[in-house]
């Protein structure tokens, strides 16, 4: 079982705000709930990197979780039931391909696969996500080959309406694409998603893998 179970994403019923970047998030946002700040959106929770696995395949989900070093419940509100039901998990996206791969065997498997990348593709906006991807290319010319569309793809994909994190990330303004690709050096070049499984605070967990971040930031703006 995943260490970090116990961490919850819910499908709003209400309008949500950020506590913590301020945007309003609209009704059916996906946030996380804190004790000082109230309901955060996924990027302020450094969960938007993670993506959604339906409930419906029990192999396929215990496989993803097992594989996936940061996990999060999904969970929405039932009005009919008067209780949260469970809509799936958010796994890191190389822990669901293991897991698929691990399932292949089932052809019931490849079709639902087809059916979340269909639906991942009308989640983001292909020309935005190239633009990001030139961009991001244009300020850190160092950074491995392949790595600006992973990175833009993330940064534009849409959850209730959101393409991007911001109105300064959609004019693809420097720090906005910065903030992209320090979320992306956190979460695939250091141990930040393990410290945060083990019940890390993520300011604490930033901390402790900052001078990571930063040595490959610079390593990234500076090679040509």
């Amino acid at each position: 079982m995943s260490q970090n179970e116990g961490i919850k994403v819910f499908i709003s019923t209400q309008e949500s705000t950020c506590g913590e970047c301020g945007e309003n998030l609209g009704t059916k946002a996906w946030i996380t709930l804190t004790k000082d700040k109230g309901a955060l959106c996924l990027s302020c929770a450094d969960l938007d990197h993670l993506v959604f696995l339906p409930s419906g395949n029990a192999a396929l989900t215990r496989r993803a979780q097992k594989h996936s070093t940061l996990s999060a419940v999904v969970l929405k509100w039932s009005r009919a039931r008067k209780r949260y039901e469970r809509q799936g998990l958010l796994v890191e996206n190389k822990a669901l391909e293991i897991a698929e791969a691990e399932c292949l065997a089932d052809s019931d498997l490849r079709a639902e696969r087809r059916e979340r990348e269909s639906i991942r593709r009308e989640e983001t906006d292909h020309r935005y996500v190239e633009q990001f991807a030139m961009r991001v290319r244009e300020l850190f010319s160092g950074c491995p080959s392949g790595r600006e569309q992973e990175i833009a793809e993330h940064a534009c994909l849409k959850y209730s309406g959101r393409v991007g994190r911001s109105a300064s990330a959609k004019r693809l303004d420097e720090q906005a694409v910065r903030l992209a690709v320090i979320a992306h050096i956190r979460h695939a070049e250091t141990k930040y998603d393990e410290l945060l499984a083990r019940g890390r605070d993520r300011w604490e967990a930033r901390g402790e893998v900052e001078e990571t971040v930063d040595c490959i930031l610079k390593r990234w703006q500076t090679q040509k």
